[in-house]
């Protein structure tokens, strides 16, 4: 009777275990993709205070920052700002860098810094070249073997694009041919205030390439020679379609507000706030995935 016991015991107790362990994959679950933000946002504010900045960022309910070359106090000290984001309860979502960064004379000490800082997607933010065809393709080119290196050192790079990457015809653009001619795994971070400035639709260039679109950037920009308001939320882009397209078929695994505009006098981390309010009411009247 004792073993039988024990052996309840030890069955409920393992009930219990299994119980909130489902309970904490249920509640991570319901934040996928993780919410991030990029950094450019709070540019000037972070500068003047980059703890206290990151810190109310957690605080509007961000799991993440991509970074954009601000390291504050910690330029140096990657295992410092490590240490401070798990403080802070916020995990790197990814970091833009410049093509230049990643060459053989900065490779080592790039990668080096990332990766102690536990950040394993670097992404390109912008490159002139991708303003031709000819550009588009050299450059592919050199993302591809860069991809590669990085994939040696278990890191993922990718490349985020403005407007000009997003003219031209259906499956014609620059965009298309950078994801064309670059390998499966690389990351295409489709800025999507940026292809509906171009006057695309950001939904299909997901559909386009499957599980390519792994950070997103949510940015609210009014079609070029249209009025509009730059808060997600207060726009016209359709953001519950974009989200049920980056889950089901973009592989995203970070959405990552960016705000470069702000509206009617308000402060950057003003506007971020308020982009965030929108998105997380966009994100509250959708099924849990």
């Amino acid at each position: 009777m004792k073993v039988f016991n024990a052996y309840k015991r030890n069955a409920l107790a393992l009930g219990v275990t299994l119980c909130f362990a489902l309970v904490a994959a249920s509640s991570q679950a319901a934040t996928s993709p993780m919410l991030g933000v990029q950094l450019w946002s709070v540019k000037d504010e972070i500068k003047q205070d980059f703890e206290g900045t990151l810190d109310k960022l957690a605080k509007l309910g961000f799991q993440g920052v991509e970074f954009a070359g601000e390291f504050g106090k910690y330029k140096a000290d990657p295992a410092g700002l490590r240490a401070f984001l798990r403080k802070k309860g916020l995990q790197c979502a990814g970091a833009h860098t410049r093509v230049d960064q990643l060459n053989a004379a900065n490779f080592k000490a790039t990668t080096d810094f990332y990766k102690t800082l536990g950040c394993n997607r670097l992404i390109i933010a912008m490159d002139g070249r991708a303003a031709s065809k000819e550009g588009s393709a050299e450059l592919a080119k050199e993302l591809s073997a860069l991809s590669a290196k990085l994939g040696e050192q278990g890191m993922k790079l990718g490349y985020h694009n403005h407007e000009v990457e997003m003219l031209g015809d259906k499956g014609q653009t620059n965009w298309d041919l950078l994801a064309n001619n670059t390998p499966k795994d690389f990351i295409l971070q489709q800025d999507v205030g940026w292809t509906t400035y171009a006057g695309k639709d950001p939904i299909a260039f997901v559909n386009a390439y499957p599980g390519r679109t792994v950070t997103t950037h949510y940015k609210a920009k009014f079609v070029k020679g249209t009025e509009g308001t730059s808060i997600i939320g207060q726009d016209k882009t359709d953001w519950t379609g974009l989200t049920k397209a980056v889950r089901g078929v973009g592989g995203t695994e970070w959405i990552i507000v960016e705000q470069e505009e702000y509206p009617n006098g308000m402060g950057q981390l003003e506007s971020v706030a308020a982009s965030m309010r929108g998105l997380q009411a966009v994100l509250s009247k959708m099924p849990v995935p």
